[in-house]
């Protein structure tokens, strides 16, 4: 988790911190360790919260940004296929949100 785009996200909206945990029923002091870098690993729940209240994906909260990539012509094609599949926006940002979940216990359960 990149503490320094959450709290980018945050200021850019116009919460303050209090405001921020008042919104998503997280305490201030979990929020302020996640943006302050010393809780990495939010789960899929809290991240969820964060970025509905933010407006933002978890992708987003994480620092990682559709224009920070350049789709290759394979990723573009999965897109579509989902798309003439008939998958959501909604649908398929759920499947993106617990695969990076997922993602994230297997790297914790690596580190053990």
């Amino acid at each position: 988790m990149d503490g320094n785009a959450f709290r980018r996200l945050r200021i850019k909206k116009g919460y303050s911190i209090t405001q921020l945990a008042e919104r998503t029923g997280i305490s201030k002091s979990y929020l302020s360790y996640i943006e302050r870098g010393l809780q990495q690993n939010p789960s899929i729940n809290i991240l969820t919260k964060i970025a509905q209240v933010l407006d933002c994906s978890v992708d987003d909260l994480m620092g990682e940004t559709i224009s920070d990539m350049t789709l290759d012509k394979e990723w573009v094609n999965l897109i579509m296929e989902a798309k003439q599949q008939g998958i959501s926006k909604d649908e398929f940002r759920l499947w993106l949100e617990f695969n990076i979940f997922k993602k994230v216990q297997i790297n914790n359960e690596t580190k053990k």
